[in-house]
C-alpha cells in the first residue's frame, strides 16, 4: 500500500526517472498504462488522471513531445474501452455467478449500475472521471449488450476529453511554482476531484435508501 501510494504522490519523480532511463521509450510505457487501467477490470488501481496530468508537465519542459503524448494517449484509452467491452460482451456473464472471483467485487459493480441508472449512456462519458467506475463502465457495457457503435460514439467523445483536459492542464498549469512547490497536494486533489462525483453519488443513493426505509415504516 505506501508503495503504491508512494507511486501516486511522487508520479513527478518517478516520470521524471522513467523519461531518464527510457527516452522514447516512455511514450509506450504510458500508452500501456493507460490502455491498461482502462482495459481491464482487474487493474482499476493504475494512475489515470494523475499520470495524464504529470505527462502534461513534462510535455511542458520539452521532455515529451505533446503532439505526441495526446493522440498517443487517446488511442489508448479508446482501445482500453473497447477491449474492456468486449471482454464484458463475450464472458461478463460468467462474473456474476458465484463464486464470484476476487477482483469482481460487488460494490464496483453495484456503484457502476448506480451511474447506468442515472446517466444512461452518458455514462461510458462521466466516468471517465471517475476512478474505479472509469475501469468497470466499459465492462459493464459489454456485459449488458449495450450496441457497439452507442458504446463506441460515447467512447471516443468520453476518452478524447478525458485526455485532452487532464494532459493540457498538465501542461499549461503543471510547471507553475504553486503546483511545483507543492506537487502531492495537487495529485491528491486531482484524485480526490476525480472521486467526488462517485462519493457524492454514494451519498446521495444511502441518503434515498433511508427515506424509502423510513417511509416503508
Amino acid at each position: 500500500m505506501n508503495t503504491i501510494l508512494d507511486f501516486f504522490l511522487h508520479l513527478d519523480k518517478h516520470l521524471g526517472a522513467v523519461i531518464s532511463e527510457y527516452g522514447g521509450w516512455t511514450y509506450g510505457i504510458l500508452f500501456a498504462i493507460i490502455y491498461a487501467e482502462t482495459g481491464f477490470v482487474v487493474t482499476p488501481f493504475l494512475p489515470g488522471d494523475s499520470l495524464l496530468f504529470i505527462a502534461g508537465t513534462f510535455a511542458a519542459t520539452g521532455a515529451l513531445n505533446i503532439w505526441y503524448l495526446c493522440p498517443l494517449l487517446i488511442a489508448a484509452a479508446l482501445l482500453g474501452n473497447t477491449t474492456n467491452y468486449w471482454i464484458g460482451h463475450k464472458i461478463g456473464s460468467r462474473v456474476f455467478e458465484e463464486p464470484r472471483p476476487r477482483w469482481a467485487k460487488k460494490e464496483y459493480f453495484d456503484k457502476t449500475h448506480a451511474f447506468y441508472e442515472k446517466y444512461g449512456g452518458k455514462t461510458i462519458i462521466i466516468a471517465r472521471f471517475v476512478p474505479i467506475v472509469r475501469t468497470f463502465a466499459p465492462f459493464v457495457a459489454g456485459v449488458g449488450k449495450m450496441t457497439y457503435l452507442k458504446f463506441e460514439s460515447y467512447d471516443l467523445v468520453g476518452g478524447t476529453v478525458w485526455v485532452l483536459i487532464c494532459c493540457l492542464a498538465g501542461y499549461f498549469f503543471g510547471n507553475l511554482p504553486f503546483v511545483q512547490n507543492n506537487f502531492s497536494v495537487v495529485i491528491l486533489a486531482i484524485i480526490a476531484i476525480s472521486i467526488a462525483p462517485a462519493a457524492v453519488e454514494f451519498i446521495r443513493h444511502n441518503l434515498n435508501n433511508r427515506k424509502q426505509s423510513d417511509g416503508a415504516a
